[in-house]
């Protein structure tokens, strides 16, 4: 059996583990689960993943795992997407959970509200344009000093963050106001090949 990966193509957690799988070369299935048809509260999705949540993934053993995070990471494992040096590596880690703690719940609650809740960005709770913003200059700093999150090369951090970030205008922010954020999407979807 080979990987098989569940997932909705309008979901940034979701393409981070197909960008991995295709960045690495992985032989995938790629199974379309509609989230707003609500396809992953189906018994046999549910199976597989007690959360009811895409990305999941079932490995060529029959194992299964979710978490965009950590499929990544499993999918990468031994690759150059994740550093070699014990402290990179650490940094690395900093930096995809602080995208699910601090950037995915405002940026991408945002986009989906804005893009298929059909609100206007003027309609949003204050604290999550507030927070969402905060999370696009915490971005905009730290890609002050290296052209990547994790030094000069393309690392999991990277595909983490990228997915959601690349996609913020449709929540309602502005990319034009984090230009490093800017240069830095074109870096990482030329280094993933993606568009």
């Amino acid at each position: 059996m080979k990987l098989q990966v569940y997932g909705d193509s309008i979901s940034g957690n979701c393409l981070k583990v197909k960008w991995t799988c295709d960045h690495l070369g992985k032989d995938y299935d790629w199974i379309e689960t509609d989230v707003l048809k609500a396809e992953t509260r189906t018994p046999s999705f549910l199976a597989l993943n007690p959360a009811g949540q895409v990305p999941t993934v079932v490995l060529p053993d029959g194992r299964s795992l979710a978490q965009s995070n950590a499929i990544i990471l499993h999918l990468a494992e031994g690759s150059a997407l994740i550093p070699a040096d014990a402290y990179a590596r650490a940094r690395m880690l900093e930096w995809m959970f602080w995208e699910q703690y601090s950037h995915e719940p405002y940026v991408a609650v945002a986009r989906f509200q804005v893009r298929y809740l059909g609100k206007s960005p003027a309609d949003l709770e204050p604290r999550l344009v507030e927070r969402g913003k905060a999370a696009l200059q915490r971005l905009e700093d730290g890609l002050a000093a290296s052209d990547f999150l994790v030094g000069d090369s393309v690392s999991l951090a990277d595909v983490a963050l990228v997915a959601y970030t690349r996609m913020a205008d449709e929540g309602g922010f502005d990319l034009a106001d984090y230009p490093r954020v800017q240069a830095w999407i074109g870096r990482v979807e030329k280094a993933l090949s993606i568009a």
